[in-house]
């Protein structure tokens, strides 16, 4: 009965905040789906005018609305166009709420959502697994960037070169910290997230090296889980509500001033998601979750703005490596982050910063997008591809992981000699050499 309430509920919200849209068509100058398939019903307005008769179209053709509110990136670039200001990510994740809870999911999405990724512990052992034996089912395929391709025909993995796991992930290497702060005065909780975790363990040594030199305070408990935007993106309330309480459980039991994370969608999940989608048991766990979205920062607006960054010196290397940077979606469009992450970048003087041509446009990646519809998801990255080696840098830098592992995809399947880095480890580089330079 709750359940039904429930979606009674997103229905009643739904039909107010759809009614909003004027079927201008703006947003299909902005969608890269659109932009790729040319068809009415993958763009937004398209999707909006489909929910619209929601209620009598979910009893006729569930699947088959499913199917098109699904081919979606949530990427917000039609949410920062659009002229009457609808936020259509929040309508598209409650649409397939509303959907998931009338048709159920899928047996294997219940399979990896609920019964892998919800279970943050038994998740840690089979990625532990995958991990010990990644090498009999993969084969390098691009050492310079660090690409993989399947050594069979497994659907999945069929034509991709993907970033193999990390041989020890973040949580085994350090499995908690609790430091008090130092000189800065501040103490953060630090979300590592499971693609920096299990792929890009590196990021998150490179910012607890920043936080301890800036004298900042770090509490990061054991046992951190998926932030949740996998289950919700696919309508799975269950799973969602279980892995927002897991966290907030194990962040509950440290003081800290902001909550920061390292990558972007983790970031617009915490603080726009968790209080938005999460249905709260008791106006106590409700009001946690509001405070913890409140405190929660990306790691390059919280240096900048709240820290403050070290350079080198004024003068750049005789010798200055190219880079240029790709906006992360939810760092940009959904969060407003975009100043930031260049001047951790500016910050090394090895670098010189140089702009890619539509430096904002989605790389493709979308999380379970780019699983359900690779075809796509590559013609969109192609184009990314394109500016980036038109910018002629040897190196991209990205302040989100999931961009990090489809951009590789892209630039290694071209045969691009282009190292992808997240922003946090190019000013990382400055924090190492000043603790060098103190030690001598």
């Amino acid at each position: 009965m709750q359940e039904i309430k429930e979606l009674t509920k997103l229905i009643n919200e739904l039909d107010s905040q759809v009614s909003a849209c004027t079927r201008c068509g703006v947003c299909q100058g902005s969608c890269p789906v659109f932009f790729e398939t040319g068809r009415e019903a993958d763009v937004t307005r398209g999707k909006l005018a489909l929910i619209d008769g929601l209620v009598k179209e979910m009893f006729g053709d569930p699947k088959g609305v499913y199917s098109r509110l699904n081919k979606c990136l949530l990427c917000g670039s039609c949410v920062v166009n659009c002229p009457s200001g609808i936020n259509s990510l929040e309508i598209f994740i409650k649409a397939r709420v509303i959907l998931t809870g009338y048709m159920g999911l899928s047996g294997i999405k219940k399979i990896i959502l609920r019964f892998v990724l919800g279970r943050p512990v038994f998740f840690n052992r089979i990625m532990g697994f995958v991990s010990g034996y990644q090498r009999y089912f993969s084969r390098p395929v691009d050492k310079y960037i660090g690409t993989s391709c399947a050594r069979f025909g497994i659907p999945l993995f069929k034509d991709r070169h993907f970033k193999s796991l990390a041989s020890v992930p973040f949580h085994d290497r350090i499995p908690s910290v609790d430091k008090p702060s130092g000189s800065s005065n501040i103490k953060v909780a630090f979300f590592v997230g499971c693609i920096i975790d299990k792929v890009f363990p590196e990021i998150a040594e490179s910012a607890l090296k920043i936080f301890e030199y800036h004298g900042i305070g770090v509490f990061m408990p054991e046992g951190e889980g998926c932030c949740g935007i996998p289950a919700i993106s696919s309508g799975d309330t269950k799973t969602f509500n279980s892995l927002v309480l897991h966290n907030i459980e194990r962040f509950d039991a440290g003081k800290f001033d902001y909550l920061i994370t390292a990558c972007a969608t983790c970031t617009y999940t915490i603080k726009k998601i968790w209080p938005m989608m999460f249905q709260a048991e008791s106006d106590e766990t409700k009001e946690k979750i509001i405070k913890l979205s409140e405190k929660t920062l990306d790691i390059n607006q919280f240096l900048v703005s709240e820290v403050g960054l070290v350079k080198e010196n004024e003068t750049m290397d005789d010798d200055p490596i190219s880079i240029t940077y790709h906006d992360p979606c939810h760092l940009k469009k959904s969060m407003g982050v975009f100043t930031e992450p260049r001047e951790l970048i500016e910050a090394n003087n090895r670098y010189r910063l140089k702009e890619m041509r539509e430096a904002d446009r989605c790389c493709g990646m979308g999380g379970s997008f780019n699983l359900s519809h690779y075809d796509i998801s590559s013609e969109i990255g192609k184009r990314k591809r394109d500016n980036i080696a038109a910018s002629n840098c040897s190196i991209v830098a990205t302040g989100c992981p999931a961009c990090m592992i489809h951009i590789s995809d892209m630039l290694s399947k071209s045969g691009d000699k282009v190292l992808i880095k997240h922003t946090i480890e190019i000013y990382a580089e400055v924090i190492s050499k000043k603790l060098k330079a103190i030690s001598k």
